[in-house]
């Protein structure tokens, strides 16, 4: 099956979208779940794209 290259700009606000959530008490499996993401890619989006905004993009 072929994954989906995200792009810069839908990462960031899906990890916006998972803070959001996490705040309002869900786990990271569920928010992984909502964003239809592996837990694996979620911590690697944050660890790569987390603090940036959509203006910074990427690089």
């Amino acid at each position: 099956m072929p994954f989906k290259k995200h792009k810069p700009e839908e990462i960031i606000g899906k990890l916006r979208e998972a803070e959001i959530a996490l705040a309002q008490g869900a786990s990271v499996g569920e928010v992984c779940r909502r964003l239809s993401v592996s837990e694996q890619i979620y911590y690697r989006w944050r660890k790569e794209y987390g603090g940036r905004s959509i203006q910074q993009g990427c690089g």
